[in-house]
This record gives C-alpha cells, structure tokens and sequence, in this order.
C-alpha cells in the first residue's frame, strides 16, 4: 500500500467516526445502522447491551433514544492502525446526558473499533464502549426549550438492568466501585514505563515468559502467534480478552477446539463432571489477572475457581494479558486491588450478566513458574478491562 492510498484509508476512516457522532447528536438512527457492515456489532457492556446486524442496530438505538431529555456526545480522535481491507483503532468520548426519567450525567469512555473495507467505504465491524469515568450527580442545567430542569435523579434510578445512553445506565454501581468519596484508589491508572519494565524483569527472574507490548492490538496478534492452531483452548472469564477481540478470535472459527461455547452448550446437571474435565486441562488457558505485583506474582480471583486448576497448573500452558493499571508494588496493594477495585466492576457485570454480585470465594497467588515456557505474561502500556 502507497502512502496516498494509507492516508485516504486514514481520512475515511476519520469521516467515518464522525458521521457516527453527528448521527448520535442528530438523532438519525437509519444512517447511524448504516455506518456498519452489514453483520456489525455494536457492544455497550455497561448499559448492558449488545446489537448485532444494522436492523438490531437501528432498532436498540431507537429504543434507547427515546429516553433521552437529551444527550450530547464529544468524541475525540484516536489511534487507528490500518491492515489491509481491515484496521483497529480506538475513539475516546465525553456524554452528557439526561433521561426522561429525570437520570443524569456524564461520562468518558472508549470505543474500541475494527473497521473493514466495504464497496460502501470504510466500515464499523465492531464498536465496543468501555467506561473509563462516570458521574451521576444531578445536571444544573437543561436543553434549550426542554420545558425546565428534571427532576433530580435518585439512587433508585440506577438499578441494574436500566437502560439509557451509554454509560449513565450503570451509575450507582460505577460509583460504589470507585467508592465513597469518588477515587479509585489509582487502581484505573496504568503504570509508568519504569513500572512496567521492573514487573517484566520480576516475572522472569521467577520463571514466567513476560513480554512488554503496546497495546491490546498488539497482544491479540501476538496470541495468535503463540497459540498453536487446533490447540484446545479455555478462555477464562476476562474484560480484557473480550474487549481486546482476543476470546472473538478464539471462540469464532475453525482455527481452534474452544472450550468456552461446549461448556456452555453443556447441560451442567448431567454433564458437570466433563465440564469440570475439560476445563481443568486444557492445551491452552488464555486468561488475565485481577493484578500483577511489580515483584512478579499473579493474582487471580474468582467466584466460581472453574478457571484456578487451569491456571495453577492444569493447563498445558497458560497465557495471560494483562493492562498496565494492573501492576503494584506488592501483595499487600494487590490484595487490596482486588478487593477495592476489581470485585466492585466485576459485580456490576455479574449483576447484569446473572442476576446476582460477584464475590472473592477464590484466590490464587502464582509466585513462580516452576515449569520453563509454561506461563506466559503479556503485559501491555495500555490499560484494558477491570
């Protein structure tokens, strides 16, 4: 590819972004649908919900529309990183919001993308929405012509399962989860450089393969690359490998035997003892950690402990990715991590996804790998999942 042909791919890509928020701010569902391929996905994990296809697209936007009072949407230019008749990239936003209800407020967040060439132009294959910040505290102010100010949202008014724009749905849990007086502990934050590099040369030292990438673009070719094709594969429960594409890749397609959908297609009160089998000992786990210890320890949490025997030894190998705002200085702030931090997100989603909190009923602390190129860390600059 010439470098004219690279920077029009980059302008239409450009356009493309903004045609989806101009579509947003103007209310014009049909060309929004339009924006994506024909079989896009558009994910909101947050609100939660997921439309696959431009009908699903028009439809759940429709849907969530008509809550609005109103909604204003900044997205801001981000990386883009072309492959092809395909290319990733990432579009941060700034919403503010207010339900017919009365709910408000605002929001940053990420839309984590794939594009693909089409005989239409550039399109969205997938947007995934990732809420970096959220904060429901009642708007002073009101549209234009919108009859008054709401009324003020109440702590009600965030229980699970609401739906409205994205980001303001889930408030009252993303605020328990950066507790009461609105920080996260600087648990959110991803790690300096120096950081990350004395992790990587702590894990080593204790046995593990631990490489430093870019981002989760980068972790996901790189897995490609280390799990061997018709490998079997369990993909533990992980935000990181569904945002960064990584679990799609692995439970889509012919390429590997995923354990993940079989479980799931399995009848768990006759089948549990081959559900327990398959996913204790697989060729290969592909998972993340709840936090990475700059003296090079895992910490793993689970509710269930279906994914521990993988991790602390069943699997023929282990793969984890992990963002960079996973790493601290000890097992003491690890810990703590865990309980602050992670657990908080993850019941938010459990919530959502189960119908009930999550909790810490497992824990599992890897401070080596006694086996040589068994565990493998891919540790990213880029912050990616809970």
């Amino acid at each position: 590819m010439d470098d004219f042909q690279e920077i029009a791919d980059r302008v239409g890509i450009e356009a493309l972004r903004g045609e989806f928020t101009d579509a947003a701010m103007m209310r014009d569902r049909p060309r929004l649908a339009a924006l994506f391929t024909h079989d896009g996905v558009l994910r909101m994990p947050d609100v939660p919900v997921e439309f696959t296809g431009r009908d699903e697209i028009l439809t759940g936007g429709e849907r969530l529309q008509s809550q609005w009072d109103f909604f204003v949407q900044n997205s801001h230019p981000g990386v883009i990183r072309i492959d092809g008749d395909t290319a990733t990239g990432r579009t941060y936003m700034h919403e503010v919001a207010r339900l017919l209800d009365g709910r408000s407020g605002l929001n940053f967040a990420v839309y984590h993308d794939t594009y693909r060439r089409t005989a239409e132009g550039w399109r969205f294959a997938e947007r995934v929405y990732e809420v970096r910040y959220v904060d429901t505290t009642p708007l002073a102010g009101r549209a234009p012509g919108a009859g008054g100010a709401a009324a003020p949202a109440t702590e009600a008014a965030g229980a699970e399962g609401a739906e409205g724009p994205a980001g303001v749905e889930r408030a009252v849990g993303a605020e328990r989860a950066v507790g009461a007086d609105g920080a996260d502990g600087g648990f959110a934050a991803p790690a300096s450089a120096e950081r990350l590099e004395r992790a990587v040369a702590a894990l080593r030292a204790n046995g593990f393969t631990a490489e430093l990438l870019d981002d989760a673009a980068a972790a996901r070719a790189r897995v490609k690359e280390l799990v061997p094709e018709g490998a079997e594969v369990f993909t533990g429960a992980s935000e990181t490998l569904r945002l960064s594409g990584i679990a799609q890749d692995i439970e889509t397609g012919e390429r590997y035997r995923a354990v993940r959908p079989r479980v799931l297609a399995m009848d768990r009160a006759t089948e549990s003892d081959r559900i327990r089998r398959l996913v204790a000992a697989p060729d290969v786990l592909l998972a993340s950690v709840a936090a990475v210890t700059e003296t090079g320890s895992l910490v793993i949490a689970s509710g269930s402990g279906s994914q521990l025997p993988a991790c602390a030894g069943g699997a023929a190998r282990a793969i984890w990715v992990v963002g960079a705002q996973k790493v601290v200085p000890d097992l003491g702030t690890a810990l703590r991590r865990v309980e602050e931090h992670a657990l908080p997100l993850e019941s938010v989603r459990a919530q959502a996804a189960y119908g009930r909190p999550s909790a810490v009923n497992r824990l599992l602390v890897l401070n080596a790998e006694p086996q040589p190129g068994r565990g493998t860390v891919l540790l990213l600059r880029e912050a990616v999942g809970f």
